[in-house]
């Protein structure tokens, strides 16, 4: 998923335009571009860290980070047991680091100044289709938890949260449902991309 600016030669001092397009060298007008004191570099990189620390610090995110002993906190199963238990994970598996993995990818592209004396600025950022297809659902194949996350998923009357059971060590599925009750789904990779999308689309406004 890429967030593409184009800025006209008119954002820029025209001593600097006179300069570096002679040279017209990416990598030389990528060191020189500021926003205020800092350098485009720089608040991309300080943007990508807050990034991934929001992502760290969803409800969903931090609740499967705390494993099979979690509490419920995204609210996904009223209160009940956890996700980590309750999608299936094994023990002592991170299915977060993916996900993290593919934020730190994200980056940025400085073009060399057109023609017409424009320049194009490109960020990077995983898009929710990468992103999905690197959180597989532990029992079903070509599904995402992830993206169930969002959508919902089936199950929740058959889940049974106790300690030291299960594949994850926290949960299992009785083969008949036990209770009422759905999944409640919330909230999260495709929202949050598209926040940070915005986000970064608003650098030079």
């Amino acid at each position: 998923m890429s967030v593409v600016f184009t800025v006209d030669a008119k954002s820029f001092d025209k001593e600097f335009i006179n300069s570096l397009a002679l040279r017209n060298n990416a990598t030389q007008i990528r060191k020189n571009l500021f926003i205020g004191k800092q350098s485009l570099d720089q608040v991309f990189e300080k943007m990508k860290e807050s990034m991934i620390r929001e992502f760290i610090a969803h409800p969903v995110t931090k609740e499967i980070l705390a494993g099979p002993g979690a509490s419920n906190i995204s609210g996904t199963l009223s209160g009940y047991g956890n996700l980590f238990s309750f999608i299936g994970f094994n023990k002592g598996e991170d299915p977060i680091s993916p996900i993290i993995k593919l934020l730190e990818q994200s980056h940025l592209i400085v073009s060399r100044f057109s023609n017409r004396k424009t320049l194009k600025i490109t960020i990077e950022l995983p898009s929710p289709k990468q992103i999905f297809s690197v959180t597989p659902m532990p029992w079903a194949t070509g599904l995402s938890w992830a993206q169930r996350i969002e959508l919902g998923m089936s199950g929740y009357p058959n889940y049974i949260a106790r300690e030291k059971k299960g594949r994850s060590g926290g949960g299992i599925q009785a083969e008949e449902s036990l209770f009422t009750g759905k999944f409640r789904n919330v909230k999260y990779i495709s929202h949050f991309i598209n926040t940070w999308e915005k986000k970064f689309l608003k650098i030079f406004k």
